[in-house]
């Protein structure tokens, strides 16, 4: 499936993806650019602790200044727009663990000084927030789980619970006084795995005024390698035919630029402990391999018979929604 022109459409809307996990640099921005993002989550926290990710986001600021042609960092739902207006994609700094704060809750403030505006409380499996979606035994949110959810309220940081376990999820989802998300999930519905979301949980947290981006990643599809971006739709409305169109939009979890060594990494407890799982081979949905191919998105939004309207929702609009109630303006 080639690339499509990019229509009218999707060169005026507010494109929005809720994770993106690439090998950063210049060419995955130029990518981002040619695909009409105008803001997209950034990973710089997967495994990593305090140091690491102090030098991935080091990196992200000398990123900032020499690609800003192509880059801007987000803060505020008021820099998403105005990454719209300059043509620009706009970086949300963003995290799929708590492991850079280690044990000090103090840590948060400091990496929302730095612009982190995105926490993932777990990642897959055990830490000191709470359970992962792998680990075999859900103990739910920690004490100092429900300091962190506390803080990161306080100070704006939304609470992604993605590779979180069910009960730890349902533990912060009653906990937080903000609203929180699934920033990149599937349905079980669809098909079953440790990573998608059932039914009954994505009804509650919309129930809770949460939020649902659905990823692409073809692991958790029902046809795998074999998907296409027209699969990808169909399971975006999925979704939303759980939980309406107003809390759902697009959180890809593009690996781009990444082989075996990124996803061993990704697969194994802490980085280099026991296998979690083996995602296969990891091929995108046809029409939606790279990054740069967003428009196909919007054309098969389209060719499902999609009121404009709907397509503003799913691909920022809603997440513009949900970032200015988390974060102010």
């Amino acid at each position: 499936m080639e690339r499509n022109k990019v229509s009218k459409l999707h060169d005026d809307l507010v494109v929005i993806d809720g994770l993106i996990v690439s090998d950063f640099g210049p060419e995955i921005f130029r990518e981002m650019r040619r695909g009409g993002i105008t803001a997209a989550n950034c990973t710089c926290c997967v495994w990593e602790g305090f140091e690491e990710t102090m030098r991935n986001v080091a990196r992200w600021k000398g990123w900032f200044r020499d690609h800003r042609d192509l880059i801007t960092q987000v803060r505020t739902a008021g820099d998403i727009r105005r990454a719209k207006d300059e043509r620009r994609t706009g970086i949300i700094l963003g995290w799929q663990n708590t492991s850079a704060i280690e044990d000090r809750l103090e840590y948060l403030d400091l990496f929302h000084e730095l612009g982190v505006r995105i926490i993932q409380m777990t990642y897959n499996t055990q830490n000191l927030v709470g359970s992962g979606c792998y680990e075999g035994r859900d103990g739910g949110l920690s004490d100092f789980g429900h300091d962190v959810v506390t803080e990161m309220n306080r100070l704006g940081i939304l609470c992604d619970l993605s590779h979180v376990g069910p009960k730890t999820s349902e533990d912060v989802i009653r906990a937080s006084r903000q609203r929180v998300a699934y920033s990149h999930c599937l349905p079980s519905g669809l098909k079953a795995h440790p990573r998608n979301k059932s039914d009954e949980q994505l009804r509650f947290i919309a129930e809770h005024d949460g939020f649902v981006g659905v990823t692409m990643f073809p692991p958790f599809l029902p046809k795998g390698p074999a998907s296409t971006v027209d699969d990808y739709v169909a399971a975006i409305e999925y979704v939303i035919g759980l939980i309406g169109e107003d809390r759902v939009g697009v959180g890809t979890d593009f690996t781009q630029g990444y082989g075996k060594p990124f996803f061993d990494w990704i697969t194994h407890d802490k980085g280099n402990g026991r296998k979690l799982t083996d995602f296969g081979e990891v091929v995108n949905p046809a029409g939606f391999r790279e990054i740069a191919d967003f428009p196909n998105l919007t054309s098969a939004m389209e060719r499902r018979g999609w009121r404009a309207s709907r397509i503003e929702k799913i691909m920022g609009g809603n997440w513009l929604r949900l970032l200015e109630d988390v974060w102010g303006g």
